[in-house]
């Protein structure tokens, strides 16, 4: 597919990206010394600006660089999809807003790109946000890492736990920020729903139900023409060869909901959808950010045929090794958003509402000698907060991981429909030889890890 004159190219060749250290993370990663680009060797500096990079410009990614934009250190340089009429409308956006903001002439426009390995070779980003379908979250995010890029990435983290370990452990050996897109940890009312619970205001802990909303189910859709704007060969990536139908991807005619969300080939349903916000939660009030269960068992229905076949209604038990347990359902079994119930009473938290049992608790106060969780009162500005100092970010990529590998482990359940064990330490189901293929997912050549 020729590219349109706006799309623009970069030196790093699609050989020597396949060849390099950006796929062979295992084995190359301690032998390259990682690069900090210049404005973040100058972080310390009021003026200094975050150059950033939007790889993935749809329905979320829209929303994503948007609020970057409010961010007076940061400016978006470059966006990219595999949709070249996204990718124009992204630029439109972007060169609109700066050059209504900058009188002075300094703001140099917006690169187009429908490949993201162009868009990561350029030296003069910083940073990188990924939303992307989640089939391609783990290579570019491990090329931006290599590359000395930080990274925001969407939830759920990954496609599968053993991505999620890649990704984790090449982010850390090469020193860099990445901000998962779990922005309930910067919501006051998560943090104090948390709290509550990590400092015993409900008693023991025994219980926590957690309930997701539901997808639907499609019929069989036809075979259609790709679109002239869609490189549909790159979209598919990693995942296994399907004919193009409007429906495996994304609508041409508007910026709905994707039908790729609702198809296993690409991601897992609601189960992670929602799932890595409320299980992330779960995670956070529990105090278990780096390990998981021990045990867990689970049901779904799926549909017989069609298009779309993610799990339906569905109910997954979890057990931890202090034997608390979580139960995690469709939304008619458990009510949307994360109960803790515990010996004295409970909390029950989800977007914009928060009740407790006592109600006394709503008005409690975290002493100074308590346990106060990381405070973040907006996602963003906490990730390019974290930029300038090297800190972590309030939803770092090893506690993303986790939180993933809860919804992965009942996607897994799901499944085989019995009962699991499970080792949080080695994350393997130990000799259940069924249960660990499902860890890692086939990728189709060439895009291997």
């Amino acid at each position: 597919m020729k590219r349109k004159k706006e799309i623009q190219t970069a030196s790093l060749s699609r050989r020597d990206f396949l060849k390099g250290g950006a796929v062979a993370a295992t084995t190359t990663v301690l032998g390259i010394p990682y690069v900090v680009t210049s404005s973040v060797l100058a972080a310390n500096v009021p003026s200094n600006t975050i150059t950033i990079g939007c790889i993935g410009v749809g329905r979320m990614g829209l929303i994503d660089m948007r609020e970057m934009m409010r961010f007076d250190e940061a400016q978006i340089v470059a966006v990219c999809d595999v949709d070249a009429k996204r990718v124009k409308y992204a630029k439109q956006i972007v060169e609109k807003h700066y050059s209504a903001k900058s009188r002075s002439g300094k703001y140099k426009g917006c690169a187009a790109y429908t490949d993201f390995r162009d868009l990561i070779a350029r030296k003069d980003i910083d940073a990188v946000s990924i939303v992307t379908p989640d089939h391609w979250h783990a290579m570019p995010a491990i090329a931006a890492a290599k590359s000395g890029k930080d990274i925001y990435l969407e939830k759920p983290l990954t496609l599968t736990i053993k991505e999620g370990r890649l990704l984790s452990d090449t982010v850390r050996r090469y020193g860099r920020i990445l901000q998962v897109g779990s922005q309930q940890r910067s919501d006051s009312m998560f943090r104090f729903a948390c709290e509550l619970v990590r400092n015993g205001r409900i008693g023991k802990l025994h219980t926590v139900k957690v309930g997701l909303p539901g997808d639907p189910a499609t019929t069989p859709q036809p075979s259609m023409p790709v679109p002239e704007n869609l490189d549909y060969e790159m979209w598919l990536g990693p995942a296994p060869w399907a004919p193009y139908t409007e429906k495996r991807v994304h609508l041409q005619s508007d910026y709905s909901r994707p039908g790729w969300l609702r198809i296993l080939d690409y991601g897992s349903g609601m189960i992670t959808g929602w799932g890595a916000h409320h299980n992330d939660i779960v995670q956070w009030g529990m105090g278990t950010e780096h390990t998981g269960p021990v045990e867990l068992e689970g049901w779904a229905e799926f549909p017989k045929d069609g298009l779309w076949d993610v799990h339906g209604p569905f109910r997954i038990e979890y057990t931890y090794a202090n034997g608390v347990k979580v139960v995690c359902a469709d939304n008619k079994k458990n009510k949307q958003g994360v109960v803790f119930e515990g010996s004295k009473g409970w909390v029950y938290i989800k977007r914009g509402h928060i009740d407790t049992h006592p109600k006394s608790l709503l008005t409690s106060v975290i002493g100074p000698d308590e346990i106060h969780l990381y405070k973040s009162e907006n996602h963003k500005r906490n990730f390019f907060e974290c930029i300038k100092s090297r800190a972590e970010t309030v939803s770092p990529v090893e506690i993303g991981h986790r939180s993933n590998t809860i919804c992965l482990l009942g996607a897994i359940a799901m499944k085989l429909g019995r009962k699991l064990k499970w080792n949080p330490k080695q994350e393997s189901f130990g000799n259940d030889d069924e249960a660990n293929r499902m860890l890692a997912k086939p990728r189709r050549s060439p895009w291997r890890l």
